[in-house]
């Protein structure tokens, strides 16, 4: 797939506007936001789908992740999953757009997709 972004140039841009999130320029979730929006940009050469943000329970992240409930379960114990929960009363739920940056990060990748509660690309 064709684009004009290369990883490259994103590392250059994240090198920018780090120091203006450091000087309270701008916010943590805006930088996140443009820098993954960037990186998907370079990787498959489109932004960020648009996804109307849900909480959703273990079960349903499972799922999303094509592993099983028990796997999600192990994982999550072990802290191999840094998606947040969110309680919901006594209920255990999850943030779609958590997973869905989980899934869309690189292995490598220096900003873990929950170390925000912003929204994908939120209409």
């Amino acid at each position: 797939m064709s684009t004009n972004v290369k990883p490259r140039t994103v590392k250059l841009i994240a090198r920018f506007i780090r120091p203006l999130c450091e000087e309270g320029l701008l916010s943590v979730p805006e930088m996140n936001e443009i820098l993954g929006n960037l990186k998907c940009l370079a990787t498959k050469g489109e932004m960020l789908p648009v996804v109307q943000p849900k909480l959703i329970d273990q079960t349903e992240a499972a799922e999303m992740l094509g592993i099983s409930l028990a796997n999600y379960k192990k994982m999550e114990r072990e802290g191999k999953l840094p998606v947040p929960r969110k309680m919901v009363g006594s209920s255990v739920r999850y943030r779609n757009t958590d997973v869905i940056k989980y899934m869309l990060a690189d292995d490598g990748d220096e900003t873990a997709p929950a170390d925000t509660h912003d929204h994908i690309n939120q209409p």
